[in-house]
């Protein structure tokens, strides 16, 4: 008995020496840096916060003797304001890891300032294929989808369905242009044409001329190269416009399950996507959704999903590792393999771009849903290594050739 109570309290007072322990040590800080309040809210903001807070519980809450501390700050998709909390998040709030940064503007601004404090950066919300090309770093991972890898998927297959002439609605900042262009890329290396494209400012609520300008060029596909609430009003718009009844069809180029619920079944159905997950694909990412949604009230966007996953993968390599060392955190991250409900096999390349599955969805018909949030028909999964660009084809200074 004497055995058994001396056992008892040298485990609590073990437990208590860690508490003490993790209460003297500055806690682990990673900030998010999102858009809370405008047109890519949905698709991450306080979901993605939400998402990092879970991947953090989940973990325990602490590493190395640490309590783990989730920032989230809301960047008003303004690149110049994205790059001032980053650079407060790392210069005076003592933020070792930045996630999500969603609109690639603003990732591109955060990641620069990021690179020269030499921190890790994690993509989860932006899609510019510059963030691992032109404007890669030693700690910067692309985690989700990537403008190459949403062109790739969803055009290949619609130029191969006989849908060979385009025309592109762009939004006209980093996301969309590179959107265009690698779309564009594919469309003509496939056979098809490209018969031009008109640019709309970031958060335009009349698409009416733009779209009188792609009907009036008889364009087999009008291809959307923005995201959010740009997507919804286009979208919207070309239905009431009756333009998909006059047979041309509108393929959102990057869309989330959240526009889809937004637009309704009955406009969107039919629409060709290509997105890096969805809540229903299977067991693991119905397990996840459910606890995410018994917070949200929503299921998780792709981006969403990503923050969790990823927030993880690093929290298990600074265990791994013993250290919040940038250098050695990375190198842990890049030679451990990601096996989670978000990817099987995921890996992340020199050049930062986490290689994992992409999938091709056919919005269902109304009469097809179960339900609110049951949006899409699965057509093909295709493997990470045709997804994505592959390192010939970096222009990443990092990448050996």
């Amino acid at each position: 008995m004497k055995h058994i109570l001396s056992g008892i309290f040298a485990a609590a007072f073990a437990l208590n020496a860690s508490a003490a322990q993790a209460q003297d040590k500055p806690p682990l800080k990673i900030g998010g840096i999102l858009d809370m309040s405008s047109l890519y809210a949905d698709i991450t903001g306080s979901g993605s916060e939400t998402a990092a807070k879970m991947a953090v519980e989940d973990f325990g809450g602490e590493v190395l003797g640490r309590k783990i501390q989730v920032l989230a700050a809301d960047h008003l998709n303004k690149a110049d304001l994205s790059a001032n909390i980053a650079r407060d998040m790392l210069d005076n709030q003592g933020v070792e890891m930045i996630y999500d940064v969603a609109a690639s503007a603003t990732a591109l601004a955060a990641g620069e300032i990021a690179k020269a404090r030499g921190k890790i950066i994690m993509f989860n919300g932006p899609g510019s294929i510059r963030l691992t090309n032109e404007a890669c770093g030693p700690y910067t991972v692309h985690y989700v989808f990537d403008t190459y890898g949403q062109a790739n998927v969803t055009g290949l297959a619609a130029v191969k369905s006989g849908l060979d002439s385009w025309f592109f609605l762009t939004a006209d900042y980093a996301f969309g242009q590179d959107l265009e262009k690698d779309t564009s890329a594919v469309v003509t290396k496939t056979g098809g044409k490209v018969l031009g494209a008109v640019r709309h400012p970031l958060n335009t609520s009349d698409f009416s001329s733009f779209l009188l300008q792609a009907q009036a060029t008889k364009a087999k596909v009008i291809g959307l190269a923005n995201a959010g609430g740009d997507t919804i009003n286009a979208i919207k718009q070309a239905a009431e416009f009756g333009i998909t009844k006059g047979g041309q069809k509108v393929s959102p180029l990057l869309a989330f399950v959240t526009d889809i619920d937004s637009i309704g079944l009955e406009t969107a159905q039919g629409l060709l996507l290509a997105e890096a997950f969805y809540w229903d694909l299977n067991d693991d990412t119905r397990a996840f959704s459910k606890r995410f949604m018994e917070r949200t009230k929503r299921v998780p966007t792709s981006a969403q999903a990503g923050v969790y996953s990823s927030v993880t993968h690093y929290l298990k390599a600074v265990k791994a590792a013993g250290t919040t060392d940038a250098a050695a955190v990375i190198k842990m991250m890049k030679e451990t393999p990601i096996n989670d409900f978000f990817a099987k096999g995921g890996k992340i390349r020199e050049d930062g771009r986490m290689i994992h599955d992409m999938y091709l969805f056919e919005v269902k018909k109304p009469s097809e849903s179960k339900g609110r949030w049951d949006d899409y028909k699965l057509l093909a999964t295709v493997p990470g290594n045709e997804a994505f660009q592959s390192l010939e084809q970096s222009r990443c200074p990092l990448v050996k050739k």
